[in-house]
C-alpha cells in the first residue's frame, strides 16, 4: 500500500511540474516540453511560411504567439496554433504575452524590420530577421551593436549562408584555389514584381481598405499614403517606402558568398547606373516612389591580400549580365535563371549560382575535372533548410552559439548591399534637368558618411512616420 501511495504521489508532482522532466524519462523520439524554444511571429504571410514551418520542425518547438497587421495572411497559423494568441500590432504583443516568449521570427516588409527587432532584443530575446535584415544603413549597423548589447542569438534569414556551396567556395578562395581574387560579379534577374512604373501614389489612385488589414500598422515607419492593393502583399518590394528592390532582395544572397570569401568590410567607393523608362518620345519618366526596373552596381574593397590593391565587385540586377569572360562557356556562367556569381583570380576563375550552388573552376583546360576542396568550417545539418533550426538549437544554447548568419557578419553585410540602393537613389536625384549624384561615391564606413556628395546621406538614415523609435 505504501509503494502504491508513494507511486501516486510521484506521479501527482510529475504531473505539475511536467516541465522538467528530462528527455530520457520520456522515450526515444519524444520532446520534453522544457526543450522546446517558445517563439513568437511578426509577420504570419509570404516567407513566414517557410520560418515558422522551419522553425516548428513538426513540433519539436513551441509557436506561443502570433502578429500579423492582415488577418487573412495569419489564417493559416491562427488556425494551425489555436492556443497561441494573435494581435496586429506587435508593441501589444510585446507587452502583453512577451514573458511566454524567449524568441521572435521577424517576417514582415523591410521597413518594419529594424524596430520590430530592436524592441525584441531589448526585452532580452533572441531574433530571426528576414533579410535584408534593415531597410537602412543606418539601422543595420543599430541591430549589430544592439545583438552584442543584448547578448542575444541573431540570425538574418539568408539560408545560403547554412547552404555547403558557400563553404566549399569560402574554403576554395581563401586556400587561393584561382590565385589572388581581385574582381567578382553578382547578377540577378530579379525583379520579378513591378520596379520603374508609376505607383497608385504617383496616379493618385487609392482604394478601399479590406476589413481584414489594420493599413496604419502596415505603413509602420513609412510616411503615410492611402491603401492599394498594388503594395501588397509581397509587391511592396518595388516601392521605396517599404523595400529595397532586387538588390535588397537579392544581394543578402547572391553577395553573402563573396563578401565571407573574401572577408570584406566596407566599401570605400560606390557608383551606379540605371534602366531608363521613357513615358513618351525622348521624354524620361521620374518615378521617385519606385525602384528601377534594372541597375548595374559598381563597389571598390580594401583587401585583405597584399597583393591585390582593391577588390572591384559589381552587382547587376533586372537581366543585365556581367561581361562573359574568355575561357568560359556562356551556358556555365548563366546556367541558372535565378542569377549567379563569378570571382576571378590570377590563376583562374570560378562561378556558381544562387548560393553559391553547383560551383566550377575555369577554365576547363586548366583545371579539367579537378575537385573543390572540402570545406574548412563545419556544415550545418539540414544545410540551406536548417538554417532556421540552426538558430532555434543556439538559441537553446545562448548567446555565443554560432549561427550562420549572426548580426556581426549579416549587419555588415546587409550595410554593403544598401550602398548601392544609395548610390541608385543618389543617380536617380534630379533638378532642373540635372543629376548631380551621378559620380563615383566615396564612402567613410567608421562614420557612415558620403565624403563627396552631401545629398546622398539622406539615405543612410530615414526618418520614421507614425511615433516608431529605434
Amino acid at each position: 500500500m505504501s509503494s502504491r501511495r508513494k507511486f501516486i504521489q510521484n506521479s501527482a508532482i510529475a504531473a505539475t511540474a511536467f516541465y522538467i522532466v528530462p528527455r530520457h524519462v520520456l522515450g526515444k523520439g519524444y520532446v520534453a516540453p522544457s526543450d522546446k524554444l517558445n517563439i513568437a511571429a511578426v509577420g504570419c504571410g509570404g516567407k513566414a511560411d517557410v520560418n515558422i514551418r522551419l522553425a516548428y520542425n513538426n513540433g519539436s518547438d513551441n509557436f506561443v504567439a502570433l502578429c500579423d497587421v492582415d488577418d487573412r495572411q495569419s489564417k493559416k497559423f491562427r488556425a494551425q496554433f489555436p492556443n497561441a494568441p494573435y494581435f496586429q500590432d506587435y508593441r501589444e504583443m510585446f507587452d502583453k504575452a512577451g514573458k511566454t516568449f524567449d524568441a521572435v521570427i521577424v517576417s514582415t516588409p523591410d521597413h518594419m524590420h529594424a524596430p520590430i527587432a530592436m524592441a525584441a532584443m531589448q526585452l532580452g530575446k533572441h531574433v530571426y530577421v528576414e533579410k535584408p535584415l534593415t531597410h537602412d544603413i543606418y539601422e543595420a549597423r543599430m541591430l549589430t551593436e544592439a545583438a552584442k548589447k543584448y547578448k542575444v542569438v541573431t540570425q538574418m534569414g539568408n539560408q545560403g549562408s547554412s547552404g555547403d556551396a558557400t563553404r566549399i567556395i569560402e574554403t576554395a578562395i581563401q586556400n587561393k584555389l584561382i590565385g589572388h581574387v581581385h574582381t567578382v560579379y553578382c547578377w540577378t534577374n530579379r525583379p520579378v514584381w513591378p520596379q520603374g512604373v508609376a505607383s497608385p501614389k504617383d496616379k493618385g489612385e487609392s482604394q478601399p481598405v479590406p476589413p481584414e488589414v489594420n493599413w496604419p500598422l502596415w505603413l509602420g515607419t513609412a510616411p503615410t499614403r492611402p491603401y492599394h492593393e498594388a503594395y501588397m502583399p509581397t509587391r511592396w518590394r518595388g516601392y521605396w517606402d517599404f523595400g529595397t528592390g532586387a538588390l535588397g532582395d537579392m544581394g543578402c544572397h547572391f553577395m553573402d558568398v563573396p563578401f565571407r570569401a573574401l572577408k570584406l568590410k566596407y566599401p570605400t567607393s560606390v557608383e551606379c547606373s540605371v534602366g531608363t523608362v521613357y513615358k513618351d518620345f525622348f521624354e524620361e519618366a521620374f518615378f521617385d516612389d519606385s525602384c528601377p526596373p534594372s541597375s548595374a552596381i559598381h563597389l571598390t574593397f580594401p583587401s585583405e591580400d597584399k597583393k591585390v590593391k582593391e577588390i572591384r565587385f559589381s552587382w547587376f540586377d533586372g537581366g543585365i549580365r556581367p561581361p562573359l569572360p574568355e575561357g568560359v562557356a556562356y551556358d556555365d556562367m548563366f546556367r541558372s535563371i535565378d542569377g549567379g556569381m563569378l570571382f576571378i583570380g590570377t590563376k583562374g576563375m570560378l562561378t556558381g549560382g544562387l548560393f553559391g550552388n553547383d560551383p566550377k573552376l575555369f577554365p576547363v583546360e586548366k583545371f579539367g575535372d579537378k575537385d573543390l576542396p572540402t570545406p574548412e568550417k563545419p556544415l550545418v545539418e539540414g544545410k540551406t533548410e536548417g538554417h532556421q533550426q540552426q538558430w532555434v538549437k543556439a538559441c537553446k544554447q545562448g548567446y555565443g552559439a554560432y549561427t550562420s548568419s549572426s548580426f556581426d557578419q549579416s549587419g555588415p553585410l546587409t550595410e554593403t548591399v544598401l550602398m548601392g540602393n544609395l548610390a541608385t537613389r543618389s543617380y536617380l536625384a534630379h533638378e532642373n534637368g540635372k543629376f548631380p549624384g551621378r559620380k563615383k561615391l566615396l564612402w567613410d564606413g567608421d562614420t557612415m558618411k558620403i565624403t563627396n556628395f552631401d545629398y546622398a546621406n539622406q539615405f543612410v538614415k530615414r526618418q520614421y512616420n507614425g511615433g516608431y523609435t529605434l
